[in-house]
C-alpha cells in the first residue's frame, strides 16, 4: 500500500511539474503528445496541418533530448523518495536514479542540476533510468586533473576505510586518503568519518594506474604553520600554556599546544610514582603545561605538568619526626629494598637490612609486594635534601635482647637451615637470630668436604650452642655435640695392636681402604698389604687387620696385615736365638774350672822353678 502511494504522488507530482511547464510556454511539446488522438490520425479521420507538424517537430528536436545518444546532459531534481531521485532531463519521461548514487551528497534537494547518462531507455515498466555516477565518471577525470593542476579545494565522500586509510568519492572517482593525510593530528577512530563529506586537496594522479590520492590534512597545514611561527616566537621557559593531550607513550605524552608539539616526559607528570602515564591523563584531555626547556630552534620542547603544583616535600608535617611510625603504600621493590609513599609524592626506602632481624641476607620480596600497606618507623630524615628511611623490624623487639637467658652456652635447641656456604651452616634458632655450626661440628666421624653433603635447605637440626657473643650478634652452634662421640669408644676398641677382620673396600693411592664399621675406616699402606706369601690382598679379600695407629683428634686409624705374620716371624726368631743362647751357656767353663785351672798351671810353672 505504501508503495502504490508513493506512486500515485510521484505521478501527481509529475503532473504538477507538466502543469507548471505549460503556463511558461506557448506550446508544450508534452501537452502537444498527451492531447494528440494518434488514433484518429492514424484513421484519417483528424488531420493536421503540415505548418504545425513542422512546428512540433521543431519543438521535439529544441527541447527533447534524443535517448539513443550516450553523452552527459544535465537534468533538474523535481522529486525525492525515501530511495530515488526523480530527474527530469526534457526527455519524453522522467529518469529515475538511486539516491545511494548521491550518498556524497547527502543535501540534496528538489530543483538541484544534476549530470545524468541514459543507462536504460526504457525498462519493463516504460521508465527511463538514468545513471548519475556513470555520469560523474565520465566528466570525474577531467576534474580531476583541473583540481589538481589549478590545486583546487574539492568536495569528497568518505565512502568506507581500507587499510592504511580511507576511500573518498571524488566526482565520481574513488581516490585514496591515506591515514596520515586526515588531520594534522594522529587519528584514533577512522570510522567516525565515514559518511561525512569533506574537503580535500588532490595531491597525486597516477595515470597510468588511474589511482588518485588526495589530503585534508594539507588543507589545514598552511594555517597550522603560521600558528606555529607565532606561538614559537612568544615561547619562554616557565611560561604557562594550555594543550591537548594528542598522543600517549610509555615514556610520556604530547601535548598540541596549537600547532607546536610539546613532550612531558612520563617523571614530569606527577611528583608520585606512576607505572604509565594513563594513570594521570588522557586523550584529547584539556590542561595547563609548563614550558621546562626548548632546543634553539625550538623544535624540541620540554613540557612538565607536575611543576604546576608545591612540591610534596615542601607541603610534608612538620610534626614527621625520626622514631614516627608512618604508615604508606609500596610502590616500588628493588633485590635491595622497597620504596613507600608516606604521603603523595613523598617516598621513603627500607632497606632490606631493616625488614627483619634477622642477619642473613634475602631479598625484599620476601616480607613485601607493590601494593601493599605497610607501618614502618622512620629512621632517617633529611627534608633538605629529600630522603628518608624507613625500617619495620624496629615495629617489633630486638630478639638479641634477652638472648643469653634464651640460648646460653651448653643450652640444646632446634633451629632450621636456611642457608650454607664453603665453611658451615647457617641455622635459624628464630626471627632474627641465626647461628653458624661450622663445618667441623657437623659430625664426628664423617669427613665432609661441603655442607651440602649433609643437610639440605629447610631441614630441621639439633644443635647445641658453643659460644655466645652478645656484642657482635654471633652464635656458634655444634650439631655432633646433641650426641656421644662414638671415638671415645673407639679409642679403646680400636687400640694399638687390637686386631680386627675386615674386606679390602677399595684400593686408593699408597694403599687401601678397610671399613671395620659404619664410621671407622682405616687405611692399610702399600707395603702392610703383603701376605705370608708375598703376595698383596686385593679388593674385596677379606684377612686379620692389626691396628698400628689411632688417632682421635684427627679420626685417623691405619691397620696392617703385614703385621700379623710378620710379628709371629720376629716372636720364632726371638724363642730361636733364646734357645741358642741357652747352649751356649751350658757349653761356657765354670769360674771355679778355671780357678783350677789356673792353680794347676801355679803348680806346674812352681814345680818347673823349684827343678830349676
Amino acid at each position: 500500500m505504501a508503495e502504490e502511494k508513493t506512486t500515485a504522488q510521484v505521478d501527481e507530482t509529475t503532473q504538477d511539474a507538466k502543469e507548471t511547464k505549460v503556463e511558461t510556454q506557448v506550446q508544450d511539446p508534452k501537452e502537444f503528445l498527451e492531447n494528440f488522438n494518434w488514433e484518429k490520425y492514424e484513421q484519417g479521420i483528424e488531420r493536421v496541418d503540415d505548418s504545425k507538424l513542422q512546428e512540433f517537430e521543431t519543438l521535439v528536436a529544441k527541447n527533447f533530448v534524443d535517448t539513443a545518444d550516450e553523452e552527459v546532459v544535465e537534468g533538474t531534481v523535481v522529486y525525492l523518495t525515501d530511495r530515488e531521485a526523480i530527474i527530469d532531463i526534457n526527455a519524453k519521461s522522467e529518469g529515475v536514479i538511486s539516491l545511494n548514487e548521491f550518498r556524497y551528497n547527502p543535501d540534496l534537494k528538489v530543483g538541484d542540476k544534476v549530470e545524468v547518462l541514459i543507462d536504460i531507455r526504457e525498462d519493463k515498466s516504460g521508465q527511463l533510468v538514468l545513471s548519475h555516477r556513470k555520469a560523474r565518471t565520465i566528466m570525474a577525470w577531467d576534474r580531476v586533473n583541473a583540481a589538481h593542476d589549478k590545486e583546487e579545494i574539492v568536495n569528497g565522500f568518505v565512502k568506507c576505510r581500507t587499510k592504511g586509510g580511507m576511500i573518498v568519492d571524488v566526482f565520481g572517482i574513488e581516490a585514496f586518503l591515506p591515514g596520515s593525510q586526515i588531520d594534522v593530528k594522529p587519528i584514533r577512530d577512522y570510522d567516525q568519518y565515514v559518511g561525512k563529506t569533506m574537503e580535500f586537496k588532490v595531491v597525486k594522479i597516477n595515470h597510468e594506474f588511474k589511482n588518485v590520492v588526495v589530503s585534508h590534512k594539507a588543507l589545514i597545514e598552511a594555517d597550522i604553520e603560521e600558528q606555529k611561527k607565532e606561538i614559537i616566537g612568544q615561547l619562554e621557559k616557565g611560561q604557562v600554556l594550555e594543550g591537548v593531550v594528542k598522543n600517549i607513550t610509555s615514556y610520556g605524552v604530547f601535548i598540541d599546544l596549537g600547532g607546536v608539539d610539546g613532550l612531558i616526559h612520563i617523571t614530569d607528570l606527577s611528583w608520585s610514582r606512576i607505572n604509565h602515564p594513563n594513570e594521570v591523563v588522557e586523550l584529547d584531555q584539556k590542561l595547563n603545561v609548563v614550558i621546562l626547556d626548548f632546543d634553539d630552534n625550538k623544535s624540541r620542547i620540554q613540557l612538565g605538568l607536575k611543576q604546576l603544583e608545591k612540591h610534596p616535600w615542601d607541603a610534608l608535617s612538620d610534626e614527621i619526626k625520626v622514631g614516627d611510625k608512618v604508615k604508606g603504600k609500596v610502590v616500588v621493590i628493588a633485590d635491595y629494598g622497597a620504596f613507600i609513599e608516606v604521603a603523595e609524592g613523598v617516598e621513603g626506602l627500607i632497606h632490606v637490612s631493616e625488614m627483619s632481624w634477622s642477619t642473613h641476607l634475602r631479598s625484599a620480596q620476601d616480607f613485601v609486594n607493590v601494593g601493599d600497606e605497610v607501618e614502618a618507623v622512620v629512621l632517617t630524615l633529611d627534608r633538605e635534601d629529600r630522603k628518608m628511611s624507613l625500617g619495620i623490624k624496629q615495629l617489633t623487639p630486638d630478639p638479641w635482647t634477652d638472648i643469653t637467658t634464651k640460648y646460653p652456652v651448653a643450652s640444646k635447641h632446634k633451629g632450621i637451615v636456611r642457608n650454607f656456604t664453603n665453611f658451615g651452616v647457617f641455622v635459624e634458632m628464630e626471627e632474627g637470630i641465626d647461628g653458624l655450626i661450622y663445618i667441623s661440628d657437623l659430625s664426628w666421624t664423617k669427613k665432609i668436604k661441603h655442607p651440602s653433603e649433609f643437610v639440605t635447605v629447610g631441614d630441621t637440626l639439633e644443635v647445641e650452642v658453643l659460644e655466645l657473643d652478645v656484642e657482635g650478634r654471633k652464635l656458634s652452634l655444634g650439631h655432633k655435640q646433641t650426641t656421644v662421640n662414638p671415638w671415645d669408644k673407639y679409642e679403646t676398641e680400636f687400640a694399638l695392636d687390637t686386631v680386627h677382620k675386615g674386606a679390602i673396600a677399595e684400593i686408593v693411592d699408597k694403599g687401601a681402604t678397610v671399613n671395620f664399621n659404619e664410621d671407622i675406616v682405616a687405611f692399610v699402606p702399600t707395603r702392610h698389604l703383603e701376605k705370608e706369601d708375598g703376595k698383596k690382598l686385593v679388593k674385596g679379600e677379606e684377612a686379620d687387620f692389626k691396628i698400628i695407629e689411632f688417632n682421635k683428634e684427627f679420626k685417623r686409624v691405619v691397620a696392617s696385615h703385614t703385621a700379623i705374620f710378620r710379628e709371629e716371624e720376629q716372636r720364632n726368631v726371638k724363642a730361636a736365638v733364646r734357645k741358642a743362647a741357652a747352649s751356649a751357656d751350658e757349653a761356657k767353663p765354670t769360674l771355679g774350672d778355671a780357678n783350677e785351672a789356673l792353680q794347676a798351671l801355679k803348680d806346674k810353672m812352681d814345680a818347673a822353678a823349684k827343678k830349676k
